[in-house]
């Protein structure tokens, strides 16, 4: 198994494509602002474009959703840090992962479960973080979380397939997504789009912004295609500008990282 960048999307989309695995979901925005829904771009396509700008910023939480996939966490740019967590997997394999980057380092532990005791220096992973260098890692970048920006679902690329969009209430919208149009979003996967085929251009989808008309929730309805199961992909984020700071694991919680999860992230 190859986890190409730290990105929630790309583990999810890697996680929803059967025989790849194999190898707080209820956030709201938390924030107070002083903006109003008059600020809010009248054209629903132009508001969903706008709605990501603030991710940009780098301050944030988020969460995922979805049949395969529970996780979540925050992103600090001002302190170049961020955390995630997730538990995936189905009736044949699962996962548990958690990752904290500050500055060049990062920390990662996990636990594949039964399949956890048969890859190479599995004792050295169990109930451990492994520590990380960024400029000592080679070819271990997918754990350079702000290098292709700081939305770990990329949302804002997400919308650049933007179909027909309707608002269907204050803030509320619905409408269809070409997914084909995402190079590196939650569902950007060749193999998922390959399973999808021209389905994948058509996405039906319902997005949610706040009063300020930053984003707080993307849903995607998946169809079934081959052996995809239909299901929903469900992104929320919250506490704009007021997240916090990730924390450095304990020392005697940390081992340096060895070959097999460095293969993993290069």
């Amino acid at each position: 198994m190859k986890i190409r960048r730290w990105s929630v999307g790309v583990l999810a989309a890697t996680l929803l494509v059967p025989g790849v695995a194999a190898c707080n979901s209820d956030a709201t925005d938390s924030s107070s602002g002083s903006g109003t829904a008059a600020s809010i771009p009248k054209d629903p396509k132009t508001a969903l474009v706008a709605s990501t700008k603030e991710l940009n910023e780098g301050n944030f939480t988020f969460t995922i959703d979805s049949e395969s996939i529970k996780g979540g966490g925050s992103v600090h740019k001002p302190s170049n840090s961020a955390q995630f967590s997730m538990k995936a997997g189905d009736e044949t394999f699962t996962m548990e992962m958690e990752i904290i980057k500050i500055d060049a380092d990062s920390y990662v532990k996990m636990d594949l479960g039964e399949l956890f005791a048969s890859l190479p220096g599995a004792e050295d992973m169990k109930g451990k973080y492994q520590h990380v260098d960024a400029t000592k890692a080679g070819d271990a970048k997918s754990l350079d979380i702000f290098k292709d920006g700081t939305d770990p679902a990329n949302s804002a690329e997400m919308f650049k397939g933007l179909g027909e969009v309707q608002e269907t209430g204050p803030g509320t919208y619905s409408g269809k997504i070409d997914i084909t149009a995402a190079k590196d979003s939650v569902a950007a996967d060749e193999d998922m789009l390959k399973a999808l085929g021209d389905q994948a251009k058509e996405i039906p989808f319902t997005a949610k912004v706040d009063d300020q008309g930053r984003l707080t929730e993307l849903v995607l309805s998946v169809p079934a295609a081959g052996e995809l199961k239909a299901q929903e992909i469900t992104v929320k984020y919250a506490d704009y500008g007021a997240a916090s700071p990730a924390k450095k694991p304990a020392d005697d919680e940390i081992v340096e990282a060895n070959e097999q999860l460095l293969e993993m992230f290069s």
